[in-house]
């Protein structure tokens, strides 16, 4: 039995039955992180030792277990950690440690898991390839030239390399479901509130969701379960409406699903479209009602994204100004200089550029010019949205509009990099939920499907997904896991 392709309801179960411990699965992810790291490059940190010490305590605890006991999990490296070095792949922080924990994690500690350690990521959640990180890029486990996505590219890479049952990552504008799909693997971006931001370090607040990257549908409704609910650190929490539910083994019957043409045409390519259209076709063989539907302000939504999201880090970003924590510039002959240097020295380049574009959105005489026009264009696409759930019960597109691309193919052109999350940036405008499943390979590579359900909606979405999940058939590993095979 190969343990790194086991998900984690399937490691559960054999824990449960005593055919698997935790120091066996935890053992299996580290060898592999041992193995493939080093090219791979999905960890910033490392807690092997904790992580050793977490599985024994779950093999040797009496009576009931926890509900998520002894499952070796990867957390993105945007969620504090106490004790543990929380650098958001910033030199900004490089030396960070976080005198609290991120509620999330709390949670996921407190049902069980085994805690990893920190995964690479793009700096402060700004990009879609993971090459921002301060500390080198993250590599695509199906292929080692080509980018794993982003910003949660370290936890998608973890997962699909096997060096993680499953993982912790967080969605701004695309930064979960993208590198799903890039890595193939399955990433659930939850409705906005749904989840805890505290401990979260803020990229852009009214955007930014925590959420799962696992090998199943099935996994990403485990976690979901214990991430959810009302946490009073965190006023735009809000308590759950209803228990999240393990989807059944159920076809698409009766489900209507409306297919987004202003999401599947322009920029797609073509290769992922064939796959796309493909599984369009699985579905209706699995009973779903597909019909065409529309978001006519779809095509503002990035513009619309890229003042209102780099306004709100432009003021997120103002305390790392080198006099609280994080790294903090010598010399100067006066506090503006020490802040100049610190900020100009501490950011990366992509980060300086979205901080500069929010700040001048924001600026006297500009404001009502961009952030006040983008945010009526977020609200009409809040209501395109209403709109076409008034036709459907989900919504489906590809989640990106090509497969993983070669590393530094993109780096010199920051619009290019930008429209690697045009189909994604739609779902965060208006705060709903939306996963990412594979749909297939493309010359090789994973493709995502998308599907968008209503918001606090995602026991209907997760079933959906299910079903999809089944009727598409999905099997493929990546090599670094397929090479481990017995």
């Amino acid at each position: 039995m190969n343990l790194l392709r086991l998900t984690a309801t399937e490691a559960l179960a054999l824990m449960e039955k005593g055919e698997l411990s935790s120091a066996e699965l935890t053992g299996a992810c580290l060898s592999q992180i041992e193995r493939h790291d080093a090219e791979v490059s999905a960890f910033l940190k490392l807690t092997a030792a904790e992580a050793h010490q977490q599985a024994a305590a779950a093999d040797a605890a009496a009576g009931e277990r926890p509900p998520l006991a002894g499952l070796p999990t990867a957390i993105k490296d945007v969620l504090c950690t106490r004790g543990v070095t929380t650098t958001c792949a910033s030199r900004m922080l490089e030396n960070y440690d976080p005198i609290y924990t991120a509620t999330c994690v709390e949670q996921m500690t407190a049902a069980g898991i085994v805690s990893l350690g920190k995964t690479n990521m793009d700096e402060f959640a700004m990009g879609s390839s993971t090459e921002n990180s301060a500390y080198g890029p993250t590599r695509n486990p199906w292929d080692l030239e080509r980018v794993p996505g982003g910003s949660s590219g370290g936890s998608a890479a973890a997962v699909a390399a096997g060096e993680a049952v499953w993982a912790l990552g967080s969605d701004t504008g695309g930064s979960i479901r993208q590198p799903a799909a890039l890595c193939g693997v399955v990433g659930l971006k939850p409705t906005y509130g749904s989840v805890s931001r505290y401990g979260l370090v803020a990229f852009a607040s009214s955007f930014d969701q925590v959420g799962p990257l696992t090998k199943s549908v099935k996994d990403a409704a485990l976690m979901l379960k214990y991430l959810v609910g009302k946490d009073p650190l965190d006023s735009t929490s809000v308590e759950y409406p209803e228990t999240v539910m393990i989807p059944e083994d159920k076809d698409l019957q009766g489900v209507r699903i409306g297919v987004i043409s202003e999401l599947q045409t322009e920029g797609i390519d073509p290769a992922v479209k064939d796959v796309f259209d493909r599984a369009v076709t699985t579905l209706e063989a699995a009973g779903a009602v597909v019909t065409e539907a529309s978001l006519p302000h779809s095509q503002y939504a990035l513009p619309a994204y890229y003042i209102l999201a780099p306004a709100e880090a432009s003021a997120n970003l103002a305390r790392f100004d080198g006099v609280r924590y994080g790294f903090r510039a010598g010399g100067g002959d006066d506090v503006t200089a020490m802040y100049e240097e610190t900020r100009s020295r501490g950011f990366g380049e992509e980060v300086k550029r979205r901080i500069m574009l929010g700040t001048y959105a924001l600026s006297s005489g500009y404001y009502d010019a961009y952030y006040g026009q983008a945010q009526k264009v977020r609200t009409l696409v809040v209501q395109d949205f209403e709109e076409a759930f008034k036709q459907v019960d989900l919504l489906i597109s590809p989640t990106s509009p090509t497969t993983a691309f070669k590393l530094g193919e993109r780096t010199a052109d920051p619009l290019t990099m930008y429209l690697s999350d045009i189909c994604t940036i739609p779902v965060n405008l208006a705060g709903l939920p939306g996963i990412s499943i594979p749909a297939g390979l493309a010359d090789g590579l994973p493709v995502g499907l998308q599907i968008i359900g209503k918001a606090f909606a995602e026991n209907d979405l997760l079933q959906a997904a299910r079903g999809a999940e089944m009727a598409i058939g999905f099997d493929g590993v990546s090599p670094l896991i397929e090479g481990q095979d017995k």
